[in-house]
């Protein structure tokens, strides 16, 4: 995984993170603190576990670093529906009826029960974002296998402004209980405004710095870092540095109303 912690015995330095945890609100996970898991499924795969209902999410996801020959036996199962985005790399996903191959900005949708079988499709080492949640059905409507790629996309400009570009990975239709988008912002941009909304997310730094406000304070955040935000946690990023955007990989639950 290009930001797992390599370090092996004691560090030079006292011991030090950026992490924040606040449960059921908010959470940052630096890249360097993340540690590897052995997950059923996950053969030859590098895998970190992100967020969980332990951490407050009504979800779970992973990255993933399928090394060569790595593979998933089958992701999901009943009731749940996953997603898969390829960070770097070239991934084989196969629903046991169709395969296709994702490359670096492709991703897969497969709706509730589908089991994803997954395989890393070149010799180097494949980094993959990976989502799972259970899927809440809507009379008269369901979702479908999506399968598609960032690049083949026009990003649409996020609030009106051309230096914050988003793109969406699944239609914007009642089937689907949820989406997964990409948030660009090049260096000195920002949110329009600091958000508070129901919707929870789950985040992937793919790359660049910035500042994230989460709860009225401010953490410095970089590629390979991981962000929860629990519903109506205040929050808003600002693009620092001189080189590449800041970008994340985000998951947002949508096209439901809230149960009482």
């Amino acid at each position: 995984m290009g930001y797992k912690n390599n370090r092996m015995g004691y560090q030079k330095q006292l011991l030090g993170s950026r992490s924040v945890v606040k449960k059921d609100n908010f959470a940052i996970i630096p890249h360097d603190g993340l540690v590897k898991n052995t997950i059923p499924g996950f053969e030859n795969v590098d895998v970190s576990i992100l967020g969980t209902p332990r951490l407050g999410a009504h979800f779970v996801d992973y990255i993933a670093s399928f090394q060569k020959g790595g593979k998933h036996t089958g992701f999901g199962g009943e009731g749940v529906e996953t997603v898969a985005y390829v960070v770097s790399g070239k991934l084989k996903v196969s629903d046991g009826k169709e395969d296709n191959i994702l490359e670096t900005g492709g991703y897969a949708y497969f709706p509730a029960s589908v089991k994803m079988v997954m395989e890393n499709a070149q010799d180097d080492p494949t980094e993959v974002y990976l989502y799972k949640k259970r899927y809440e059905p809507l009379e008269g409507y369901e979702a479908r296998k999506i399968i598609g790629n960032t690049k083949d996309q026009t990003p649409e400009e996020y609030e009106g402004m051309k230096d914050v570009l988003l793109w969406d990975f699944l239609p914007k239709e009642l089937g689907f209980d949820m989406n997964v988008h990409i948030l660009s912002f090049e260096p000195g941009a920002s949110h329009a405004y600091i958000e508070t909304h129901f919707q929870e997310h789950g985040a992937y730094l793919i790359s660049g710095q910035g500042m994230y406000v989460l709860d009225n304070d401010w953490y410095p955040v970089e590629k390979g870092d991981y962000l929860f935000m629990a519903s109506y946690v205040p929050q808003a990023a600002y693009a620092v540095g001189r080189g590449e955007p800041l970008a994340y990989v985000y998951s947002k639950d949508a096209n439901r109303d809230p149960e009482i």
